[in-house]
């Protein structure tokens, strides 16, 4: 199997830094004393302690190791960060003990400052220069897919979009049949004679595709081949994180189950949050609400507060409630924004501003919502996604939904079905970024947009 990296790239990183090293210590010299020559006896050995501390932390943290899927810039400053001031405190030592040495504190201070500044400056053109490299066609990896599925073609795709990885697909393999023989590079037995060439360098198995048997003979060959073999188990169904390895004795097991916001301090915090920030927001803006719903009546007929049943977490319905902004009778489904026609003038009003939302923290206070979380989905919604994006609809019920959202703020009202999976897309990425600030931040921002009126 060929390097992901030429086997000389770590010690030119340790080179590398080693010179930097004594560029910054020079540098720090003449900053400081500039009338006196770095080159002395006491310079060099002090400068020779400070290279051997640099090898202990080298061999310690090892900040030279790197995959190619984490192979970026920010990735390596911060490695070089945490390395560097372990250095300096490991340096700041020695010369405690080498006080005799007459050393500079401000030009020890200047070595290690221009030591990180400089370290930062080469890796980052490092990785430029080395992705560009490798999205030109060099240095790369040839891979196969074992199993044709969605996932399958997910990795594929990734791939695709990122050549600066530097990876060669090599095609798709799995027991033929009439749908998917033109797309099928071979079976497993062309799987077999080409991993025997000694052309590949990693294998994807897409389970439940790969079936136990081949997968076991497979890892056992990659202990003699050339190439890596990696499991690829699509777990979207079941959960919204990454999944926590658990052993049973000897035994892994793997738990699926969603429990960050079932048990864990965000849930509780979360749910803190939403009780006192909605009860606040009903209490003290009670007078808002019967001005608001005081208008809505004078200026159409209708009930003041609209309520339409809409899925929350785990697929439960619950009734949403809202300040009614369509006429009644008006059909109900996709929104056309604010010039639709079937919203009455002081709807258009209440839906820029987001005050139509107010009455949803009655159904925060009772725990269908909360502030911060993806929109609750009607049942028109929910056919559509379901029928479009199955996968990611699932994802988005492990987490109750909310008044306000990533995609409420980015997106506003979705009015075709495509502008629904488009604001899904923005709702996803919340289930990564749960946290207080980021809830607040999402706040603020819907604050912004109702004050401005930019709503749609």
């Amino acid at each position: 199997m060929r390097p992901s990296l030429p086997f000389f790239f770590r010690p030119l990183q340790f080179v590398s830094d080693l010179i930097v090293l004594s560029v910054s210590f020079e540098i720090g010299n003449a900053l400081v004393s500039p009338n006196s020559s770095s080159i002395n006896n006491k310079n060099i050995v002090f400068l020779s302690f400070l290279g051997f501390c640099w090898l202990l932390i080298v061999s310690v943290l090892r900040p030279y190791k790197h995959t190619r899927l984490k192979f970026h810039v920010f990735t390596l400053i911060y490695k070089h960060l945490i390395s560097v001031l372990l250095f300096s405190a490991l340096g700041v030592f020695i010369w405690m003990l080498l006080q005799d040495f007459h050393l500079p504190r401000l030009q020890l201070f200047y070595t290690f400052l221009l030591f990180w500044i400089f370290g930062c400056t080469w890796r980052t053109a490092a990785v430029v220069l080395l992705k560009i490299y490798r999205a030109n066609g060099n240095n790369t990896l040839n891979y196969v897919i074992v199993g044709y599925n969605d996932t399958s073609q997910r990795i594929k795709r990734f791939y695709d979009q990122h050549p600066e990885f530097g990876y060669k697909f090599y095609g798709y393999f799995d027991e033929l049949s009439a749908t998917n023989k033109p797309l099928i590079r071979g079976d497993y037995s062309v799987l077999n004679q080409l991993l025997a060439s000694n052309q590949i360098d990693t294998v994807y198995c897409c389970i439940p595709r790969v079936g136990h048997p081949l997968l076991k003979d497979m890892v056992e060959k990659s202990n003699t081949a050339s190439y890596k073999v990696k499991l690829v188990v699509d777990f979207a169904f079941f959960f919204s994180q990454a999944p926590s390895l658990e052993f049973h004795g000897i035994t892994p097991v793997i738990s699926l189950s969603s429990e960050f916001l079932d048990y864990s301090k965000e849930y509780i915090s979360k749910r803190l949050f939403d009780v006192i920030f909605s009860s606040s927001i009903l209490l003290l803006g009670f007078p808002i609400f019967l001005l608001l719903g005081l208008i809505t009546k004078l200026t159409s007929k209708g009930p003041v507060i609209f309520s339409q049943d809409r899925t929350g977490q785990w697929g439960k319905k619950f009734k949403i409630y809202k300040f009614r902004s369509m006429y009644v009778g008006a059909r109900l489904g996709h929104s056309e924004g604010t010039l639709d026609k079937r919203i009455t003038p002081w709807g258009r009003f209440l839906r820029k501003t987001r005050l139509d939302e107010l009455p949803q923290f009655y159904n925060v206070l009772r725990g269908d919502m909360s502030v911060v979380g993806p929109r609750p989905l009607a049942d028109y919604d929910v056919k559509t996604l379901m029928d479009e994006s199955p996968d990611d609809f699932k994802l988005i019920l492990s987490v109750k939904p909310g008044i306000t959202s990533i995609g409420q703020v980015k997106f506003g009202y979705a009015g075709s079905p495509d502008e629904i999976k488009r604001r899904l897309r923005y709702d996803l990425l919340y289930l990564n970024k749960i946290s207080f600030f980021f809830d607040m931040w999402l706040i603020m921002k819907t604050m912004v947009i109702m004050i401005k009126k930019q709503g749609k």
